[in-house]
């Protein structure tokens, strides 16, 4: 995952993005717009890396801030008619070199991938060892 991750930070960084930036314009794209929560929540960026990143996109013209109607003390954000422009160039461009990188996995080799993630993040859910991990250590 870091490995891929920094394979596609490269890409991020060739369209003259952060990894963060990208993050949140990809999330924003084809969409009017959401609140820094529902935001933080697509992306999983933090609310104090969150409100720098947004100010830092404000900064480059590339989304806007807006007062909640029904909470004052919230903001919604879109992109602007740059930032949208900037998601229409870069993410098919990201998009398409991450695609190189599974150009030769087959749909079983999709399908086995997605049921080992699956088994992976039960395991992680559940905080114990897959029953393969332990039957495996007790024969090592």
């Amino acid at each position: 995952m870091q490995s891929f991750e920094r394979l596609s930070s490269e890409h991020v960084r060739q369209c003259g993005l952060t990894h963060a930036q990208f993050d949140i314009i990809a999330t924003l794209g084809n969409t009017p717009g959401m609140s820094y929560k529902e935001l933080g929540e697509k992306t999983l960026i933090t609310k104090g890396t969150l409100t720098g990143v947004i100010e830092r996109l404000e900064g480059k013209g590339l989304v806007q801030r807006e007062r909640s109607v029904d909470d004052k003390r919230s903001f919604f954000i879109r992109l602007t008619a740059q930032g949208e422009a900037v998601f229409h160039d870069a993410f098919p461009k990201v998009l398409s070199r991450g695609a190189q990188v599974f150009a030769d996995y087959s749909e079983a080799d999709f399908a086995a991938l997605e049921t080992t993630l699956a088994g992976l993040k039960q395991v992680i859910v559940a905080g114990s060892k897959p029953p393969s991990i332990i039957n495996t250590k007790e024969i090592i």
